[in-house]
């Protein structure tokens, strides 16, 4: 009788079990990582947490190529076959919200507290986005190099003005020691243009669009600034300081590792390889002060709720979750990116305080500025890209900018202007 009794009890505890796991609401997450283990790994192992802590949701992901999760996205948009959770790139968030793929994200301003700024993202005055980690560049170059060139080593409170820079880059390039004098990245394309040297242009005082309104680029980026910072591009090389679009990648990946480059304009991600490498003496440098401030791209990939989404509360329950600071530290120690707040930071190998890329946290705080927040950025970043290529191999900078703005000042018109 006490063994059956017993029994009884298991069947029970089981069927209530059962019961709750089946009350939970299934929610869909689709992100774009497929293909990198560690990341899946880590992602699968918060959503595991996340599942086991409450009664309520279950949240089920999917994982498409990172080259073809934006198509995937809008194709499901239209057809009406989102997921309740989108992975959005930052600066792609403004577009996909206007056109009403997502809405905003019931999340607590104190869920945010303490986040990198660039990290949330925002758009007509509400949160639709919040990232688990951003990314920054930097200057890489070796201390060594510095002193044996007889250059200052810059620092966040006094970054190198635009002439200093281009006096360390003339002094690597006399030494003769380099293939050349800076890595740009030609060899990479897409969105890297817009990241990486769109800061380059606001430091000179232009802009892809004018921020202040977003119905126009006129002025902005083909003004003097805009002039004036195209035809220093162009400069880096027809004067030999840089590879240009013809660069091989495989010296991107590790031509300043392997000393064919006495700088490299780089990002986190790659910090940590390098100094796998054994560059032991790599610094980190801010960018350059061309006249109108130290400037850094900003804004990574974040969480949002789509518009198809019938449970937004379980989404940004899952979000929430989520921000815990021990995942944003596994992420960065997983796959190298900034942590979102200072006490995520403090638990990870490298950026923790005087941990080797610490300074990143600190660039990206003090640095960082989001591209465009307009659904507009997503034409205006390959009309940006395409005009900085053609600079790049010689086109007249003032016309190429003329030109670039035309077109985008044209799709601006052609979209009412955005929603501005």
């Amino acid at each position: 009788m006490k063994l059956k009794t017993a029994t009884f009890g298991v069947l029970a505890a089981s069927t209530m079990l059962a019961g709750a796991a089946s009350a939970q609401t299934t929610l869909g997450l689709w992100y774009h990582g497929a293909g990198n283990e560690v990341e899946s790994r880590i992602l699968n192992g918060i959503i595991d947490d996340f599942n086991a802590a409450q009664s309520d949701w279950s949240v089920t992901v999917e994982s498409f190529p990172q080259e073809s999760y934006n198509d995937s996205v809008v194709a499901a948009a239209l057809a009406g076959n989102l997921p309740c959770i989108l992975d959005v790139d930052g600066p792609v968030m403004p577009n996909w919200a206007w056109a009403g793929y997502m809405v905003p994200l019931p999340i607590s301003e104190d869920a945010l507290a303490g986040h990198l700024d660039a990290t949330i993202g925002r758009w007509d005055g509400q949160v639709y986005s919040v990232g688990l980690w951003d990314a920054a560049v930097s200057l890489y170059a070796r201390q060594s190099t510095l002193d044996e060139l007889g250059l200052r080593t810059p620092t966040l409170a006094s970054p190198w003005s635009g002439e200093e820079f281009m006096a360390a880059l003339g002094a690597a390039k006399a030494s003769g020691k380099y293939d050349y004098a800076l890595d740009l990245g030609m060899a990479w394309t897409g969105e890297w243009y817009p990241y990486a040297f769109s800061p380059f242009l606001q430091s000179f005082g232009g802009d892809i669009v004018d921020r202040s309104t977003y119905k126009s680029a006129e002025g902005t980026l083909n003004g003097d600034a805009g002039i004036a910072f195209a035809e220093w591009w162009q400069s880096l090389f027809t004067e030999g300081y840089s590879p240009g679009t013809s660069q091989d990648p495989a010296d991107r990946d590790s031509g300043f590792i392997n000393g064919k480059y006495a700088f490299a304009w780089n990002g986190n991600w790659a910090a940590a390889a390098t100094l796998d490498a054994g560059v032991d003496d790599v610094v980190f440098l801010p960018a350059p002060d061309f006249g109108n401030g130290s400037t850094i791209g900003a804004a990574s990939w974040q969480f949002g709720v789509s518009s198809s989404c019938s449970h937004p509360e379980g989404a940004a329950a899952f979000v929430e979750f989520a921000l815990q600071d021990k995942y944003l530290a596994e992420f960065s120690d997983g796959i190298g990116l900034i942590p979102s707040t200072k006490e995520a930071a403090a638990m990870t190998e490298r950026y923790a305080e005087g941990g080797p890329l610490a300074v990143y946290f600190d660039l990206s705080k003090e640095q960082a500025l989001v591209r465009p927040v307009t659904p507009g950025y997503v034409v205006a970043a390959k009309v940006f890209e395409k005009a900085l290529a053609d600079i790049a191999n010689g086109a007249d900078p003032a016309d190429t900018l003329d030109a670039a703005v035309d077109e985008i000042d044209r799709d601006i018109e052609n979209n009412q202007g955005y929603g501005h």
